[in-house]
């Protein structure tokens, strides 16, 4: 488990998530099972856990435990499974958002800049598009924006004009053309941190990442009993800014609307139970540079 991936913040959050160990919970991102064996630790015998992961991969590392289930599936349909399996309301639900380090260290997927490798990106290889089609077929105002909203590139505009130009001569197929193709809009001693943006830009992209974010937030509403938690784990600011706001307004604007008649607040169905996004040790980052950026937020179903 520990060579496909090694869980962040994992005592943080199993001890934000489990208040009952008698009860339902839910990891979204099964991944290695990290997260899942902790939790499972903390259960009793009556204790359920269902996790779901989209990756194949993933699903290799299945838990023996009758306690547990795993779905193969986008976290996006979570409400639909837990309904179809009588398990709604739930205590708690965990989400690490974070790419796996089994994904990064596969060449073949495309996510690292360590490789030549196919323009991939998929989380799910059942999923129709890819990095190489969002490359090669969208619009250079499209990819202008991808650039700028997902990875604050302020070179954004210059890149989208290269790869319209490159691509009218010939096709980008792998990630090394893509860099080659890019590498004059990098600072020196700064590569790395440059073409990182670029590919985690793509990667939301071809995974459609804050839509399915979206989703999950908003059924956690419908799933998550009264005093259960959420717990999140994100790793750029377009994910933490989408947890924060939802946890404190009940929406993605962040925009608090005012009950008409009481002037109290309406829509927000949690009560954020950290002031500031919970960081990864000194001691963690040493281990795991992975953990750098991770950022947890936790919050408390209220009996709206």
């Amino acid at each position: 488990m520990t060579g496909y991936h090694e869980p962040v913040l994992l005592r943080e959050s199993v001890d934000a998530l489990v208040t009952d160990p008698e009860g339902i919970y839910v990891d979204v991102t099964f991944g290695g099972g990290g997260h899942s064996r902790e939790i499972l630790n903390r259960l009793g015998k009556k204790g359920k856990l269902i996790a779901f992961d989209q990756d194949a991969d993933a699903i290799k590392n299945k838990i023996d435990d009758k306690r547990f289930m795993l779905i193969r599936s986008n976290f996006r349909y979570m409400k639909n499974f837990l309904r179809y399996h009588n398990f709604i309301p739930v205590t708690g639900v965990l989400a690490d958002l974070g790419v796996s380090s089994h994904q990064i260290d596969t060449a073949e997927r495309g996510f690292s800049t360590r490789f030549d490798s196919a323009l991939d990106m998929r989380m799910n290889d059942l999923a129709e598009s890819d990095a190489e089609k969002i490359i090669n077929e969208y619009p250079e105002e499209k990819l202008t924006a991808l650039f700028r909203e997902y990875s604050d590139l302020r070179e954004a505009k210059n890149l989208a004009k290269k790869i319209v130009r490159h691509r009218a001569e010939k096709r980008i197929s792998s990630t090394g053309e893509l860099m080659e193709i890019l590498k004059t809009e990098t600072n020196r001693g700064h590569e790395f941190q440059f073409y990182a943006k670029v590919f985690q830009a793509l990667r939301i992209e071809v995974n459609r990442e804050p839509d399915a974010l979206k989703a999950l937030l908003t059924q956690c509403g419908d799933v998550i009993a009264e005093k259960g938690r959420l717990v999140v784990i994100s790793y750029h600011s377009v994910e933490d800014r989408l947890v924060k706001n939802f946890i404190a307004a009940g929406n993605f604007s962040g925009e608090v609307e005012r009950d008409a008649i009481f002037g109290q607040p309406a829509g927000t169905i949690f009560i954020s139970l950290n002031k500031k996004p919970v960081a990864s040790s000194d001691e963690e980052i040493e281990k795991n540079t992975r953990a750098r950026s991770a950022r947890m937020r936790v919050a408390e179903r209220t009996h709206n």
